[in-house]
């Protein structure tokens, strides 16, 4: 199967690599304060493009990379969420970022979900990961859902070396005790 081809559906959700018609959305993710503050903090059009090119080119390159997040009751991309592991990264991560007015509805934990089971049967991930900031309590509440547990203080790659995060996680084998 192609990486294009790649589709998960959820109840309210659908998973899909990055499209040049995700944008826009990807663009006022990051140029939103609140929405981008534990996400690389805001961004000007010009290096929110970056950023957007980097997770399509990790879909070409590696075969995964975060999903764009549709609501499928609008049709809308509501954010990003999924497989991560760039060159230096703590491990193999399952992340999300979501706009705000999504915040509270359940998506995140639904979505990371179909990702989680994603990367584990289809990448074969031996463990998940969350780098989450201290004081990045919605986030940890998400992965207390997931099942994740803290792990202790990680370290980014550059240029993020000096961000404050935590690790969470789980292995496959406690992912499938709780999921299966």
């Amino acid at each position: 199967m192609s990486w294009q081809s790649i589709r998960i559906e959820t109840e309210r959700l659908i998973l899909r690599p990055t499209l040049a018609e995700d944008f826009e959305g990807w663009a006022a993710l990051m140029a939103d304060e609140e929405n981008s503050r534990h996400i690389g903090g805001p961004q000007p059009r010009a290096v929110a493009w970056r950023g957007f090119l980097t997770m399509a080119g990790a879909w070409a390159i590696q075969g995964f990379g975060m999903f764009s997040v549709i609501e499928k009751s609008s049709g809308r991309w509501i954010g990003r969420l999924g497989p991560w592991q760039p060159e230096g990264w703590p491990g193999t991560e399952v992340g999300w970022g979501l706009l705000r007015d999504t915040w509270g509805k359940g998506y995140a934990p639904e979505g990371a979900i179909a990702a989680i089971h994603w990367a584990f049967d289809t990448l074969g991930w031996a463990e998940v990961i969350h780098t989450i900031a201290p004081d990045n309590t919605a986030s940890q509440v998400v992965a207390r859902k997931l099942g994740s547990t803290p792990r202790g203080p990680g370290k980014l790659p550059e240029p993020f070396q000096n961000i404050a995060v935590d690790i969470w996680g789980q292995t496959r084998e406690e992912w499938r005790r709780r999921h299966a």
